[in-house]
């Protein structure tokens, strides 16, 4: 069984009287504080910093994917198929050659297969 008395890090171990120096002892934030600090190399703080910049972003983002999912709405209601709509979009994103390249495999499998 084994007991950690304070914040030095030192564990006891009761049955064996062993001790593990300081060095050997990670320490954990206690929750109080969000403030961190670094812990087995790792920077705590600035790992915070990441944290919180990538939730603000996902905040963000999910903001964004609402207002997207409204102008498809908006664009539905008034009479845009928004199927088509969509793979228009990624159409447009794709280079020139690359969607020509697309438009001959699918217009070569179709024909093997018998849909012209």
């Amino acid at each position: 069984m084994a007991a950690l008395f304070g914040l030095t890090g030192i564990i006891i171990q009761i049955r064996g009287h062993e001790t593990m120096s300081e060095a050997n002892v990670a320490e954990f934030p206690s929750g109080e504080s969000k403030e961190a600090d670094d812990v087995g190399g790792v920077a705590g703080k600035r790992l915070i910093s990441f944290f919180e910049r990538i939730e603000r972003l996902e905040e963000e983002k999910a903001a964004i994917a609402e207002d997207i999912k409204e102008v498809f709405a908006e664009a539905k209601a008034a009479g845009f198929e928004v199927k088509i709509m969509r793979r228009v979009l990624k159409l447009r994103k794709m280079e020139v050659e690359k969607r020509r390249e697309e438009d001959e495999l699918l217009d070569l499998y179709m024909s093997a297969i018998g849909m012209e």
